[in-house]
This record gives structure tokens, C-alpha cells and sequence, in this order.
């Protein structure tokens, strides 16, 4: 396995007690990771000090064969993009104006906007829906619409390398399998290498290649869906039973909860609430 990002020995904390502790991970090149784990686990910090927006207290993280903190911004970002958890953008935005900003990391004083960037909004705009959005203020819209938005901006950077903290924040179901379905075409038609965090464990079962799973600051295990979804897992890492049946069609695991009541009708099937 390749990896041109990775993480070696990193301790990152927040000013007091470490968040995540002496944690060493590679994402391979071509494929896509997902990180899961349950509420406070430290999903969302390792992804934020793999884009160097934190910076650990002990080890590094290596883009390149290269310190990230040796790296300028303008450098990274031309690799790298991230959709953070929960983005801001100033009132009354436009749409277009939002995912044009994708490109700034493309331009330089002498060569600003080109037909290149233009193309590059356009395709973005289209593969996540929003095209007929484009003349919208970004606070008028559904969260859904944001989101998606903010995805067709991080497309618009056009790195080889995104890492997608919640992607499918705020949206519905069909438009939740929309944007995983979008990352998977990106990564096999475009060898884009994805590292995301989830909350949904069959979602994550369905669209990763590697699933990371995170525990009190810690990776427990990793390998295919296949591999580390057990139920012995999710009892020891989301503190609940659950029963793992195989999807007939992929041949997928499928996390199942087990109610705690006797009554079986009460089980709850969605995933979606363990992995906060």
C-alpha cells in the first residue's frame, strides 16, 4: 500500500487533555477510507490535523514525503481540500461565487480568473445538482442545497487528495446516497483518494475500500467493511448489541441494533445515531 498522506505518532489535543493520542495512520493512494467511531472520539480533529488546520503537539504528518509544516498554503491546497463539519460563509454569497472560491488556489496576481476555472465550476456545479442554484444566496437555501454547495466547492479545488468531514451533513437519504455514489465516481474514474468521516456504519460499509475506526483518541481497528464490522465491535466500541447480516446483493455487512426491548419490532435499524 502507497500513501502520500499519513500520520505518524500524532498527539492532538484542544489546550487541555489530548483528543487523539500517539495515533499513526496512512491513507492509501486510490482508495476510499472512512473514518467512524462513536461522539468525541477524535474523527473530526485527526482529519482537521491531516489538512494542517491543527497542528499536533508530538509526531507529524507527511503529504509527499514532506513535514506538512514545511509545506506553504498555497501548496497544499493545490493537493489537498477539505470540506470541514461545518463550514461559514459570509451572508448573501452567491452560489457560483462559493465555488469559485474553489479556485482561488489555481490563481495567481498575473493569471486570475480563466475558461478553465469557468469549466471547472461548471462541472462541479453539475455533478452535485446545484447548477440551477448557481445565482442563489448561499442563507436562502436548505441545508440539504448548502451542502451540496459546499461539496461542488471543494470539487472546484480539484486536488487529488479530499478529505470530507461529514459530507452528508443535513441531507435526506437519496441525496445522502447522491454525494456518496459522486465520491465513489471521482475516486474510480478519477483516482481522487477520499479520506471521510461518517456517522451512518452501513453507509460506510457500502461506499469504503478502508474503514478506520476510532475509539477515545485511538485507531482499534482497521481493514475492509468486511473485516471490522463484527459484532463484537460494535458492542465494545458503541457500547451496543447489534447483529451483522450480510447484504444478499453485495455481499456487504449490514449493522443491524438489537432492541432492548423484547419486542423485536422495537429494533432500530438505521445507523446513523451511533457514530455522532
Amino acid at each position: 500500500m502507497t500513501s502520500r498522506l499519513h500520520a505518524q505518532d500524532v498527539t492532538v489535543g484542544y489546550g487541555g487533555a489530548p483528543v487523539v493520542h500517539d495515533l499513526t495512520v496512512e491513507i492509501p493512494d486510490g482508495q476510499v477510507t472512512t473514518i467512524v467511531g462513536p461522539n468525541g472520539c477524535g474523527k473530526s480533529t485527526l482529519l482537521r490535523t491531516l489538512a494542517r488546520l491543527l497542528a499536533p503537539t508530538s509526531g507529524r504528518v507527511v503529504l509527499d514525503g514532506t513535514p506538512i509544516t514545511s509545506l506553504g498554503t498555497r501548496d497544499i491546497a493545490t493537493r489537498l481540500s477539505l470540506l470541514p463539519q461545518s463550514p461559514v460563509a459570509p451572508e448573501g454569497l452567491l452560489v457560483r461565487d462559493l465555488v469559485g472560491r474553489g479556485r482561488h488556489p489555481h490563481q495567481r496576481w498575473f493569471a486570475q480568473w480563466s475558461h478553465q476555472d469557468e469549466e471547472v465550476v461548471e462541472a462541479a456545479l453539475a455533478m452535485t445538482d446545484t447548477t440551477d442554484l448557481r445565482d442563489r444566496p448561499l442563507d436562502q437555501l436548505s441545508g440539504g442545497q448548502r451542502q451540496r454547495a459546499w461539496i461542488a466547492m471543494t470539487l472546484a479545488q480539484d486536488t487529488d487528495l479530499m478529505l470530507l468531514d461529514e459530507p452528508t451533513t443535513y441531507l435526506d437519504l437519496a441525496h445522502q446516497v447522491e454525494v456518496l455514489e459522486l465520491v465513489c465516481r471521482l475516486n474510480r474514474e478519477r483516482s481522487r483518494t477520499v479520506a471521510m468521516v461518517l456517522h451512518d456504519l452501513n453507509l460506510a460499509a457500502r461506499y469504503s475500500d478502508l474503514v478506520v475506526v476510532m475509539h477515545e483518541g485511538r485507531i482499534v481497528t482497521q481493514g475492509t467493511p468486511a473485516d471490522v464490522f463484527t459484532a463484537g465491535l460494535i458492542l465494545d466500541v458503541f457500547s451496543l448489541e447489534a447483529e451483522i447480516l450480510e447484504d444478499p446483493r453485495t455481499g456487504l455487512p449490514i449493522v443491524v441494533p438489537l432492541s432492548s426491548s423484547a419486542n423485536p419490532v422495537a429494533a432500530v435499524v438505521s445507523t446513523s445515531a451511533l457514530a455522532g
